[in-house]
């Protein structure tokens, strides 16, 4: 007597309209995470990450090498396609430290959208922070009176001191709903004092929902 051996049913794909892409092209790697919301976590269904060097050279020359272009451009093109497999509309690509110091950076930039197909946009150092404070937000305790927050990147750094004494405790809330936030970006060359704050402001944060953080 033979088994009929039954073939396990084929994941079904995910429905394009509720999945989001994120990509960030730092100093040192690029990387994009394409994910679908599940309650209040993502589900990641594609991703990609890869060292491209894109700030090789930099504190040297000021410039961007086309060296380091070629490479980004060669990971971005792989993005694009994951991009394409997937269809997904909502995304927002990010690049950091390195374009935004490059004297050449806009040229980078049309130089992407020409060859990769993809529109980056150059953000700024407290929007960075910004979104680091939003990442880890699911993990702070609803008992944190204070947090520092560090983003360590191939090209910078931003802190973020985080004053949650006085934020009310709202049953089934975010914990991160508003703060106190003064940022630094350390730099470390560039002619930049390590010690001065780039901002310094109040500024409130609270629970977002996905498409708050690319549109």
């Amino acid at each position: 007597m033979f088994l009929e051996t039954v073939e396990p049913r084929a994941p079904k794909p995910p429905d394009p309209s509720q999945l989001y892409a994120a990509l960030d092209l730092g100093t040192n790697s690029c990387r994009m995470l394409i994910a679908q919301p599940k309650g209040s976590q993502f589900h990641v269904v594609d991703s990609f990450s890869k060292s491209v060097q894109l700030g090789a050279g930099l504190e040297a020359s000021g410039c961007l090498s086309r060296a380091s272009m070629g490479r980004t451009v060669q990971a971005l093109r792989v993005c694009r396609k994951k991009l394409q497999k997937h269809n997904v509309q909502r995304m927002r690509l990010i690049a950091t430290e390195a374009c935004r110091r490059a004297q050449n950076s806009r040229d980078f930039i049309r130089m992407v959208k020409r060859e990769a197909g993809l529109s980056l946009e150059i953000i700024k150092p407290e929007e960075e922070a910004r979104l680091a404070v939003i990442s880890c937000a699911p993990l702070v305790s609803t008992r944190t009176e204070q947090l520092l927050v560090v983003d360590i990147g191939g090209g910078s750094t931003e802190l973020v001191w985080i004053d949650l004494s006085n934020v009310p405790r709202i049953a089934n809330a975010e914990p991160v709903s508003a703060c106190a936030c003064c940022g630094l970006d350390l730099g470390a060359a560039g002619g930049r004092d390590p010690e001065r704050p780039v901002f310094g402001c109040q500024r409130r944060f609270r629970a977002v929902r996905p498409d708050e953080l690319f549109f």
